[in-house]
């Protein structure tokens, strides 16, 4: 499946027509280049799960955690500053990765092996004229 975000100001268009179309993930791995948009795009999901205020990109503690009235918890991750997957060991990333909560995942390749085989895998990609292009991988 993919969503076209033509701009900025389709991204919220495009935020509930992916929580429209992935009713049953838990687990979502984003995978794109530095500054092509993953922090963007998750706090605009984020926001269509009816979550006001949030913390931008959680790259220097790791994780972070929100409470969403339609969904219940939610968990950001950025890993881009792990060394190793010992250090996610020792954030207590597997209770949060196999617990109840959803679970948005920037830079997952650093903790592959960490990552439920049911995952969603998302890539985003930029486009010639600026647009992007997110394929969801089931």
């Amino acid at each position: 499946m993919t969503i076209e975000i033509a701009d900025i100001t389709d991204i919220q268009r495009s935020a509930k027509e992916f929580l429209d179309q992935i009713e049953n993930g838990r687990v979502f791995c984003f995978e794109a280049e530095m500054g092509i948009g993953k922090t963007t795009f998750i706090t605009a999901l984020l926001s269509a799960m009816g979550i006001a205020k949030t913390d931008g990109s959680p790259t220097y503690s790791l994780v972070n955690t929100y409470e969403s009235q339609m969904f219940g918890k939610v968990y950001h991750f950025d890993v881009f500053r792990l060394k190793n997957e010992s250090e996610a060991y020792d954030i207590g990333i597997e209770e949060m990765l196999y617990g109840e909560g959803i679970c948005f995942i920037e830079w997952p390749e650093k903790i592959k092996n960490l990552i439920p085989d049911n995952a969603i895998w998302v890539y985003i990609r930029r486009n010639q004229d600026d647009s992007r292009t997110i394929t969801i991988q089931e």
